[in-house]
């Protein structure tokens, strides 16, 4: 634990250096975010006393964006939400990384190409392996990572009507230009349409790379939507959606779980920890049990739910279960442009849900701090300041502006979830700046693995 405690005060302690800033550290109490604020700003401390060598001086304070104000870093442990990270999404970024192989910005696919015919009779084609980096150079990714699906869909679409109209005009132009001189009528249009042309040839390297693009996410989205329909991830992510708003459900519980159709067995394992981690009332031993055994012959591991259960027992004694507003989303009925029988994507049976603003706890948490509001959940965070001369153990702030900068981390690791609200969060702030970062980044297959392992010991 100390190893990894270091590990992380290093990296966090090089970034600053880097950034040219100090911050001001907030974190909650009795957490290993705790334990790495103590750490950090003993490191950062002892840097500012040794005058002659502090990396904090000179060339390097203020070389970074934050050289009017001191960045706030908020460091939260990742155990005062565990429902999010098990969340099934509904955004394009977080989709691919939770039911694609997507690291480190690249996404790799197996396309199976159809059934090929050899002299022992039909076999279906080897799979090729296809990889696609989803880079800040590619503009449909950065203005639609944070879209919901459905309009994601639909834009690319759009593109691909846009892209075959500019293709269809430059071989009209090719035609025209390769008519006979006699017709005078040709003549004519031929000095209008040389122009046109000489455009539209220069614009080819442009059009290429559209087309690059489209293509890229055609293949991206059409993936997603296979395991959307497959798996029915639209009724889970609208279900999870109520759960964690407490709003009233339509369909039991047990029916979602028992229903073969719905879902892989981790689907299920996920909707059930979510419901059981949002429940106030946790649901009583006989209840339990029949939930136990709908999963088991769902085929589901149950050790995740040993560790949850445990962890629950501990923190009602902490503190009160953390709330996720009580906004939801709401079924706009189904896509009218995707649904023509001329698109790439059949989206038929799929919800177009759109996406109502809600804050998760770690955005409620950073909006508290970074603004200077008064509030329970967060009036008992310690407060770090790496330049004051003595420090004091205290959770009263010295600096009463709100913050203009933030880093917000998590300790335990992250994810696309969290990172696409602080950036939903953080349209409506002229001239503030969030950086998202964790000790790893995981998706729902990756946390409930870990979840197990806990559960086994």
């Amino acid at each position: 634990m100390e190893t990894v405690m270091d590990t992380i005060v290093d990296s966090l302690f090089c970034f600053f250096v880097t950034l040219g800033a100090v911050p001001i550290i907030r974190c909650s109490r009795g957490t290993a975010a705790e334990m790495v604020a103590v750490k950090l700003d003993k490191k950062l401390r002892e840097n500012l006393r040794d005058a002659r060598n502090s990396l904090f001086t000179g060339d390097t304070l203020g070389a970074g964006q934050f050289s009017f104000q001191r960045p706030l870093l908020v460091l939260v442990d990742r155990n005062i939400d565990l429902a999010t990270p098990l969340h099934h999404t509904w955004t394009y970024q977080a989709l691919v990384h939770d039911v694609l192989d997507f690291h480190l910005n690249r996404v790799n696919l197996e396309e199976s190409s159809g059934v090929e015919n050899s002299p022992a009779g039909a076999r279906p084609k080897r799979k090729n392996k296809k990889s696609y980096d989803l880079t800040p150079v590619d503009k449909f990714w950065q203005k639609h990572k944070g879209s919901p699906f459905p309009e994601v869909a639909e834009s690319v679409q759009q593109e691909l009507e846009s892209y075959r109209a500019q293709e269809d005009e430059v071989k009209r132009l090719k035609s025209i230009m390769g008519l006979e001189g006699e017709d005078e009528g040709a003549i004519s249009m031929l000095s209008d349409n040389t122009a046109k042309l000489t455009s539209a040839v220069s614009s080819l390297p442009e059009l290429l790379e559209k087309k690059r693009l489209i293509d890229l996410h055609t293949n991206v989205a059409t993936a997603v939507l296979e395991h959307i329909k497959a798996r029915k991830l639209d009724v889970y992510f609208e279900y999870e959606e109520k759960i964690m708003s407490k709003t009233t459900l339509d369909k039991s519980l047990l029916d979602i779980i028992s229903d073969p159709d719905a879902g892989t067995p981790e689907d299920k394992m996920r909707l059930f920890l979510i419901y059981y981690i949002s429940t106030q009332q946790a649901p009583s031993e006989a209840d339990l049990e029949q939930y136990k055994k709908a999963l088991t012959d769902a085929g589901c591991n149950l050790n995740p739910l040993q560790y949850i259960k445990q962890w629950k027992a501990f923190t009602k004694m902490a503190s009160a279960p953390a709330s996720y507003g009580n906004t939801t989303t709401k079924p706009m009925g189904l896509l009218s442009r995707v649904m023509n029988t001329g698109s790439q994507f059949v989206m038929e049976g799929v919800k177009n849900l759109v996406l109502k603003q809600q804050n998760l706890p770690v955005t409620r948490i950073l909006d508290n701090l970074m603004e200077m509001k008064s509030n329970p959940e967060t009036d008992d965070y310690r407060y770090f300041d790496p330049k004051m001369l003595r420090g004091n153990d205290s959770s009263v702030p010295r600096n009463k502006n709100p913050f203009q900068e933030a880093i917000v981390f998590v300790v335990g690791g992250g994810n696309y979830i969290e990172y696409q609200n602080l950036v939903d969060y953080i349209k409506g702030k002229q001239g503030k700046h969030i950086l998202y970062g964790c000790s790893e980044l995981f998706n729902a297959t990756q946390f409930i693995n870990q979840l197990s392992q806990l559960g086994q010991k």
